[in-house]
């Protein structure tokens, strides 16, 4: 009897994770819980059928865990080698499925089963990385597939009812109306109706987002739980602490790294945030910063808590992982967090007027500015609803600052551009203002392209909605730039209400809207429409992975009622009210890079330009760099989807690409489906467009608006989220204040301490990268696919990637490329492929994983 060696690769469920090492909890018990006749794999030929059932392939004997392997693999720490050994059937000739079944009482994460030395067939990988539950969970066997690619029609017959029964029990068959378990693996569709808790009070009531033309929104996952019964529209909350045990199929759930990272990060970030809530309260003026200096000292590391019974109790009542995350190595607690980027090398560069120009271009939010093609700047408002909307600032106010042109030459030289936040913010004005402690600003900056390459700021427009009324249009205030007396200290707050309403819509829209929230109805799709066998489907979903998770998590604590967004963000309960209307402005086509910056009037097609785009503005490192990444993107993708598809009919009569495509557009975005702006997906020219800008959304445009946050907002000032009072007037208290000690009334304008401390403790947590990350051009499996033109294509995508990064640090290094670096000496980073662990400041991770 000819036996036939295999390696398996998995890790058994960790459920400690309270900061213990890993690898000791893991192999302590392994192998004595899954070896003998517990865990059994059988071998299911691809081309000789069962006797007993002729629309499936021949199923070999079954095999056992044998064997545990001690020995240095190599692997992450949790997992474990096990050896298995198939007594060979002639008659299975080509293997091309596994059956896996799990007779012990937990499930356990399976990545790879290898056979080495298959007869007339050598080696044969099964990729699973999967967790796999007892059988009694399962009405069918678990199914796993060689990593061959196969279109739909090119399956192997014997194997085409198993790629279909997986497709169904994915799309929840049987399970349509049930509350969905953690051994479910059904993806579904939900309407994001499990944001309010009306039940709570009126107060904590919030609308039902998707599914109506008033609240249109991308669907996410569906977790199955019951309505409330007060109001059978809104689904029910678990408790706020209990966010990870919201549902979301099991393979979309952190690994046991990730997770490790995410709750060690948590408890290290929200301790700080407690350290800081304390010093607070025992401070001066407990909800205010006193000076910068009282900013800075968040990271300078000089503050002991004083001695007190209170202190005293509260450290005997802390566990431990807490008390140390908060205390020094002489045991006294401090409140001290990592120094962000802005303030590294220069702690009042931030303050300048180059630096705010600059990060427009290279900060957290490059992606809002835009070239000014008309002036006065106009507004697209509805003059019957919101009146004159028109811009106050006039051709006087700038001409002396354009090097000698009027504003029509600056306009036809392409050298004036905009941060316009006017018409986004105009019709919530009143609402914000008037029910919540913020007190914002519509606000239209204008900025001079210098011949050094640099921006400068000429004028920034406050707007109000008119008192009596919004049919009377705005009541406009302008202010110009100023360095010293009372006239520098009213142009700084101008410049912070800018910062503002910018760090809304980058933090609400450009982030969870346009990267998060969207990117969902693509995971559930994908996974419900496109086998694992589908070429699409290996191409995309490393791009999906922890998406589902993050964005659960992101229902539970940062949408909800008081939730992050609503405490940290100007906007508060009117938060996921702005995001569904500015959902109505959200073409997927867009999104793309070239196409983003052409209609934003940044760049022009130019056959002659690097990568076929001519920038206004050479020296715009977010366009430079990403015009280099898309192209990478963009060319592995058309190399790898060629290899597939030799023809547009090839693309059109795929039934799983088209059955994909049409639930992404009819039900996935489904509150966008007669929008005329979607592909057809009837070429190849369609699919490879189309998964670029998945990709690029999923990878490079979260990044861009992520990992940087902490660098740029991580010091209050550079970047406040809250406005809490109105630019002050002549003659008022607020006014003297200003005359007095700018610095006390300038942060009395913005974000309390308790305010900046919650908002600094989460961007630390969701700025850091995890060490199980996996970044751009890189798979976790090498042999995700036995198919060589795709894996040569990959290779050379990960070359080129790394070509990318080596041209960014050559740029950076470029002093005549003053955007590169800018006043605060701060490289531009955050579109360099690669990154360790941490906070880095760059770093491209595959998925939207934070």
């Amino acid at each position: 009897m000819v036996k036939v060696k295999g390696i398996v690769v998995l890790q058994k469920k960790n459920s400690l994770l309270d900061f213990k090492d890993l690898s000791s909890s893991f192999l302590d018990g392994v192998h004595e819980i899954l070896l003998g006749k517990k865990v059994s794999f059988q071998l299911v030929s691809a081309v000789n059928a069962d006797p007993a059932n002729n629309l499936k392939g021949k199923r070999g004997k079954p095999s056992y865990l044998k064997d545990w392997n001690t020995k240095s693999t190599g692997l992450a720490v949790e997992e474990a080698v096990f050896n298995v050994t198939f007594e060979w059937d002639e008659e299975i000739a080509v293997p091309g499925a596994l059956i896996v079944k799990n007779e012990h009482h937990s499930e356990f994460f399976l990545k790879t089963v290898t056979l080495e030395d298959v007869p007339d067939h050598g080696k044969v990988l099964f990729v699973c990385n999967s967790w796999v539950y007892p059988t009694q969970y399962y009405e069918k066997d678990r199914v796993f597939f060689t990593n061959k690619t196969y279109l739909p029609h090119q399956t192997p017959a014997l194997l085409s009812t198993y790629r279909e029964e997986e497709l169904e029990i994915l799309r929840g068959k049987g399970k349509e109306n049930a509350m969905l378990k953690e051994s479910d693996r059904v993806y579904d569709y939900a309407l994001y109706n499990d944001l309010g808790e009306p039940e709570k009070g009126p107060e904590y009531a919030r609308p039902v987002f998707g599914g109506s033309t008033e609240y249109p929104y991308p669907r996410r996952g569906r977790t199955g739980r019951p309505p409330l019964k007060t109001d059978p529209a809104i689904e029910s909350r678990l408790p706020l602490l209990k966010g990870l045990d919201i549902y979301v199929p099991r393979d979309e759930q952190f690994g046991n790294l990730k997770m490790a990272d995410f709750l060690g990060d948590s408890v290290k970030s929200l301790s700080q945030g407690f350290a800081g809530l304390v010093r607070a309260v025992l401070d001066k003026t407990p909800k205010e910063f006193d000076s910068f200096q009282d900013v800075l000292d968040m990271f300078e590391g000089g503050i002991k808590l004083p001695e007190s019974p209170f202190l005293d109790q509260l450290r005997e009542s802390l566990p431990s992982q807490f008390l140390k995350a908060i205390t020094r190595n002489d045991g006294a607690p401090i409140l001290k967090y990592p120094t962000p980027g802005i303030i590294k090398e220069d702690k009042s560069a931030w303050s300048t007027d180059e630096e705010f120009a600059r990060e427009m271009l290279a900060g957290i939010h490059p992606l809002a500015i835009r070239r000014l093609e008309e002036f006065p700047p106009v507004s697209k408002l509805d003059p019957s609803a919101y009146g004159n909307q028109r811009s106050s600032i006039t051709e006087d106010i700038m001409e002396e600052k354009l090097d000698g042109l009027s504003v029509q030459e600056a306009i036809e030289s392409n050298r004036l551009f905009i941060l316009d936040h006017h018409d986004t913010m105009m019709p919530y004005l009143r609402m914000i203002n008037t029910n919540t402690p913020s007190k914002v600003y519509a606000t239209r900056t204008i900025l001079f392209l210098k011949d050094d390459g640099t921006l400068k700021p000429l004028v920034i427009e406050l707007s109000l909605p008119h008192p009596d009324g919004d049919q009377f249009g705005a009541v406009n205030e302008v202010y110009t730039p100023a360095n010293d007396g009372i006239e520098g200290s009213i142009w700084q707050l101008a410049k912070a209400y800018v910062a503002v309403t910018d760090a809304g819509y980058h933090q609400l829209i450009s982030h969870w809207l346009h990267t998060h929230a969207v990117i969902e109805p693509f995971v559930i799709a994908s996974n419900r429409q496109l086998s694992v066998l589908h070429p699409v489907h290996k191409l995309l979903h490393p791009h999906f992975r922890d998406t589902m998770r993050i964005n659960s998590i992101a229902r539970q604590t940062a949408l909800n009622p008081n939730g992050l967004f609503e405490q940290a963000v100007f906007l508060r309960q009117y938060s996921a009210v702005w995001s569904s209307k500015l959902y109505k402005d959200w073409v997927f086509t867009d999104q793309a890079l070239p196409r983003d910056l052409v209609k934003r009037g940044m760049a022009v097609k130019d056959s002659e330009s690097p990568h076929g785009y001519k920038l206004h503005i050479k020296d715009y490192p977010y366009a430079v760099d990403g015009l280099e990444v898309w192209s990478a993107i963009e060319t592995w993708v058309q190399e790898y989807c060629s290899s597939y598809y030799e023809s547009d009919d090839m693309v059109a009569t795929d039934p799983e690409l088209q059955l994909w495509w049409k639930e992404i557009r009819e039900v996935g975005h489904g509150d966008k489906k007669d929008e005329d702006w979607w592909p057809s997906m009837t070429t190849l020219k369609d699919l490879t467009e189309t998964c670029t800008t998945i990709i690029w959304l999923a990878s490079a445009v979260h990044a861009a608006v992520n990992f940087g946050q902490y660098t740029y907002a991580g010091y209050v000032p550079n970047r406040p989220t809250i406005s809490r009072r109105f630019m002050p007037k002549p003659n008022t208290p607020e006014y003297e204040e200003i005359k007095e000690n700018f610095e006390l009334a300038f942060l009395k304008t913005i974000m309390s301490q308790n305010q900046a401390l919650v908002g600094v403790s989460v961007i630390e947590l969701i700025s850091s990268h995890s060490s199980d990350e996996v970044y751009l051009g890189q798979r976790d499996i090498d042999e995700w696919t036995t198919d060589p033109t795709p894996l040569e294509a990959f290779k050379k995508f990960g070359q080129t990637l790394v070509e990318v990064e080596d041209k960014i640090v050559e740029r950076n290094n470029e002093e005549s490329l003053k955007n590169r670096v800018g006043p605060a000496k701060l490289p531009y980073t955050l579109l360099y492929p690669s990154s360790g662990v941490g906070i880095t400041g760059k770093g491209i991770p595959n998925s939207i994983s934070t």
